[in-house]
């Protein structure tokens, strides 16, 4: 008994990179799983955004539907009801609504 707990206590421990392996695939799941695929949802987002153009329905984070009156490069003029017009944060545009698409109060 007392040999077989000297050996174990001599074991040498496994090389390094052996030993941060387990990480290593931990980090590729959630990259693969989690990081990568909201990075191409923020792109995509960002891409309808940079496209927005006069006459476009959008709506915006806050639930507010409207039609799009002027756009500049930081803002955009909607108008949420006839002659109400609001001036938003582009960023905070969350979808444009397509075409033949029925707003709740229209």
């Amino acid at each position: 008994m007392i040999e077989f707990l000297s050996a174990a206590a001599t074991a040498e421990a496994p090389p390094f990179w052996i030993q941060i392996l387990p990480w290593v695939g931990i980090f590729a799941v959630f990259w693969f799983l989690l990081i990568r695929p909201q990075m191409r949802q923020q792109k995509q987002h960002r891409e309808k955004i940079e496209g927005i153009k006069k006459g476009d329905q959008v709506v915006t984070a806050g639930g507010i539907v409207g039609k799009v009156i002027k756009v500049d490069e930081h803002y955009a003029d909607i108008e949420i009801a006839q002659g109400v017009r609001v001036k938003t944060v582009k960023a905070t545009i969350g979808d444009i609504i397509p075409p033949g698409g029925k707003a709740a109060n229209d």
